[in-house]
């Protein structure tokens, strides 16, 4: 398919939050006659739905009904900071409240079973409203999910005194890292943290070109800090533990931006939680990698739906 442009037979719309908010919105109806069922493809920090637009096109070639939306602040929905760049948010819980208002008419307009999938903090998110049991899908999705941030080997709770305490010294809606010599450019590192696939790479600078306001930066220090604050609710004794729903991760030991270790531990806290590890091959977005690591990553999720959410 032609990963820069949006198919013919998807709709693009936005949707309204409880307080106002428009949130932009992406659907597939699904190829076929006979739906396989509906899955909600959430994106990660700094992402947009174009990003995935290959992996969403596949799902509905294969008969599910697909529909992804950007979170409140960044893609398309807006910004919650001073400047049209930086990723800011007050508190995870907004993100969170969002979702589960989306999901709450999403499950009551398209066929079951449903599916919930998130990319990074996408994936942490969807955790987070398992664990909350403010959603309850058939099965769970995750991509590299940032159940756990890379970063200094230091206790949880001292990353977060010290996040804490940026976010109090200056101004929490400022950038808490540099983004690139040159402002509006990718950073030259960045395609190493994120794919082998220098094609794929190179479709997210194609629709921050084509649509401007795609573009986004680092983080706030408040969204450090309140990522931090979330990570630790997770982490809570039988937080996980909790959590019935069937969820397969995929992860990979080369991820340099969520914590691959803390993707495998909370693999084996869930009830029902299965594990599809890649190595060196694969960097922190598996769904836009190489075919072969692409094609490993889509078999294991279809056979994980095959077996968990059986088509009605």
């Amino acid at each position: 398919m032609d990963r820069r442009a949006i198919p013919g037979h998807a709709r693009e719309t936005t949707w309204s939050a409880p307080d106002g908010h428009r949130l932009r919105r992406i659907d597939w109806s699904g190829a076929g006659t006979s739906p396989r069922g509906s899955i909600l493809f959430l994106p990660g920090r700094g992402d947009h739905y174009e990003k995935y637009l290959e992996t969403l096109e596949e799902w509905h070639r294969e008969g599910w009904h697909v529909t992804a939306a950007d979170w409140r602040g960044q893609g398309g929905s807006g910004r919650l900071g001073k400047d049209a760049t930086t990723g800011h948010i007050e508190d995870f819980g907004e993100w969170i409240d969002d979702l589960v208002h989306f999901w709450t008419g999403w499950v009551e307009e398209v066929p079951g079973p449903h599916i919930v999938a998130g990319h990074s903090m996408g994936g942490h998110l969807v955790m987070r409203a398992l664990v909350a049991g403010r959603i309850a899908p058939d099965a769970a999705l995750l991509s590299a999910p940032m159940l756990g941030m890379k970063g200094p080997r230091l206790p949880l709770a001292m990353l977060h005194r010290v996040a804490r305490l940026m976010a109090r010294i200056g101004d929490p809606a400022r950038p808490a890292w540099k983004w690139s010599e040159k402002p509006g450019e990718l950073p030259k590192e960045r395609a190493g943290l994120l794919t082998h696939d220098p094609d794929r790479y190179a479709d997210e600078a194609w629709w921050r070109q084509h649509r401007p306001e795609l573009e986004m930066g680092p983080g706030s220090w408040r969204w450090v800090e309140r990522a931090y604050a979330s990570v630790r609710i997770l982490e809570a004794p039988g937080a996980l533990e909790a959590v019935e729903v069937p969820v397969l991760i995929v992860s990979t030991t080369s991820d340099k931006l969520v914590s691959h270790e803390t993707n495998l531990r909370a693999a084996k806290r869930l009830p029902n939680g299965r594990m599809e590890e890649f190595g060196g091959e694969a960097h922190h977005e598996i769904l836009r990698e190489v075919d072969s690591v692409r094609g490993r990553a889509m078999g294991a999720i279809r056979r994980f739906l095959d077996e968990v959410a059986p088509a009605s």
